[in-house]
């Protein structure tokens, strides 16, 4: 276990003064400012901090971050295990199981004892901006994050919810598909669904559908889903109807995540979860899809280990080599920060 203090980071706040740990989702809707962690296979931690601050992501301090080397990282799908996995779920699809089903490997390295991800999350914030970028760290209780995700999967301001699904990927504007137009319309429909489970009748709404974000080294398309709660309805019940995010799922979700079972080998943990933040006193938080997300396992034999996940959506129009592509677009960028490859090129440009 690191010796760290425990802290939270999003954006430009800072908590710090750890005053309680639970895994009560009843808690968000109760008082005091909360950071969320909800993993994959459904393990939530809501931690609730005394001092909340205005405060930047502050500059990289040199030697802070010691990440693993490039040649480090393995995979838990091999090339030819993913892509097995794609042709696997298209059988699926065939037979009228799934619509889509979301494909994602863990990749993992040895790191130091003394690794911070906070020290990880100053390099991102430089090296890979994200919109829902932010850093957990929880040391006592198994819980190690620095996240670059791109993705809104829960944001809250009284009554009002709203979800921003990301399905489409590609390098430009030009390499999106008509699969990928097709693949973020079907998960719009699921996360409707699964809104309308908590929401007032008539409420849900997608005021955006397949706008195309730039992103560092990529492109997404993202859609909006907003909905009104219904009276009583709060994050405990708003975290069932909706949990694990359909994005990363597939559709219909419990079909999906049975194909998920099945073809992945090793659990996503932080990666696929929810992570963010929760200010009962406002009625506010916003939880991003646990995306672009490093984390820190150290209960690995051998020693501590850091991890980060990648994924794509399959459909009856995947061409499985594609998808690993997809893979490893959405990998290569950050494990470069991670590594302290970027850093070192952006150094180079500068000199040169």
């Amino acid at each position: 276990m690191s010796d760290l203090p425990s802290l939270a980071r999003f954006g430009g706040l800072l908590a710090s003064d750890l005053r309680d740990v639970t895994s009560d989702p009843a808690a968000l809707d109760s008082a005091g400012f909360w950071a969320v962690a909800a993993d994959f296979e459904g393990r939530l931690v809501c931690a609730r901090f005394g001092d909340v601050r205005r405060q930047p992501v502050p500059a990289p301090v040199p030697g802070a971050w010691r990440g693993p080397a490039a040649g480090d990282w393995t995979s838990s799908l091999d090339r030819a295990a993913y892509t097995a996995g794609v042709r696997r779920i298209r059988e699926h699809i065939a037979r009228g199981e799934v619509y889509q089903a979301n494909l994602c490997r863990v990749l993992s390295a040895p790191v130091d004892r003394a690794a911070d991800v906070d020290a990880l999350t100053a390099l991102l914030a430089r090296g890979n901006p994200a919109p829902y970028a932010g850093t957990i760290r929880l040391p006592a209780h198994g819980v190690e994050i620095a996240t670059a995700s791109p993705e809104l999967y829960l944001r809250r301001a009284g009554r009002t919810v709203e979800s921003g699904p990301i399905k489409g990927t590609g390098r430009t504007a030009e390499d999106l598909l008509d699969k990928d137009h097709a693949e973020n319309v079907m998960i719009v429909d699921l996360v409707r669904n699964d809104l309308g489970r908590v929401a007032v009748t008539g409420s849900v709404t997608v005021p955006e559908l397949c706008a195309v974000e730039q992103h560092p080294g990529l492109v997404h398309l993202v859609s909006t889903v907003r909905a009104e709660l219904a009276p009583g309805a709060g994050w405990a019940g708003l975290l069932a109807a909706t949990f694990p995010p359909g994005s990363v799922t597939g559709a219909p979700k419990p079909s999906a995540l049975k194909i998920i079972e099945a073809l992945e080998a090793s659990p996503r943990g932080p990666y696929c979860g929810g992570i963010g933040w929760v200010d009962a006193d406002r009625g506010t938080g916003e939880l991003a899809v646990g995306i672009r997300t490093f984390w820190i396992d150290r209960t690995a034999a051998g020693g501590p280990v850091l991890r980060f996940g990648t994924g794509a959506g399959i459909t009856w129009g995947s061409d499985p080599e594609r998808e690993w592509a997809e893979t490893e677009l959405k990998a290569s960028r950050l494990l470069a920060v991670a590594s302290g490859a970027y850093e070192a090129t952006v150094r180079e440009r500068a000199v040169s």
